[in-house]
């Protein structure tokens, strides 16, 4: 995995905290690994919330960040009623594509490194840019060290 662990000098983060239900957790007696993606998602959502626009505007939009890549390096085991925080920043972002990393926490230390990439899709699935403004809107928010794709 290549993500960083820590966002970058002037990214913009956002921490989600989430308590484990019993129903997100398995056999063993922890989190299901699914569940972890859908963690992410909860973080993306809320990221785009609060630094760029709301998901629904995108959506009202007939545009889309389809998830094309999901890595996710888990660390420890996470159990019910176990409190989780997942932070969440942008990596990067391309034409019509960026990604997204996350760090997941608990209070045994790191649970989960991972990060999640997305294109940008109309209503009908097909591949579209990112408008150059939002690109860029976006870009600048990657802080310094990740403003410009790879």
């Amino acid at each position: 995995m290549d993500a960083a662990t820590t966002p970058p000098p002037g990214a913009a983060a956002t921490s989600v905290r989430h308590r484990v239900p019993f129903y997100e957790t398995d056999a063993m007696r922890v989190v299901h690994h699914s569940n972890f993606v859908r963690w992410l998602e909860l973080a993306r959502v809320r990221w785009l919330e609060e630094h760029h626009r709301p998901y629904v505007e995108y959506v009202a939009a007939g545009r889309h960040f389809a998830v094309i890549h999901v890595e996710v390096d888990y660390r420890l085991p996470v159990a019910f009623d176990e409190e989780v925080t997942i932070t969440v920043w942008p990596e990067w972002v391309r034409g019509a594509t960026l990604r997204m990393a996350y760090r997941l926490d608990s209070s045994r230390g790191v649970v989960a490194h991972a990060a999640t990439e997305h294109a940008m899709v109309d209503d009908d699935g097909r591949p579209r840019r990112i408008p150059r403004e939002e690109r860029d809107a976006l870009r600048a928010l990657c802080g310094a060290s990740g403003q410009q794709a790879p």
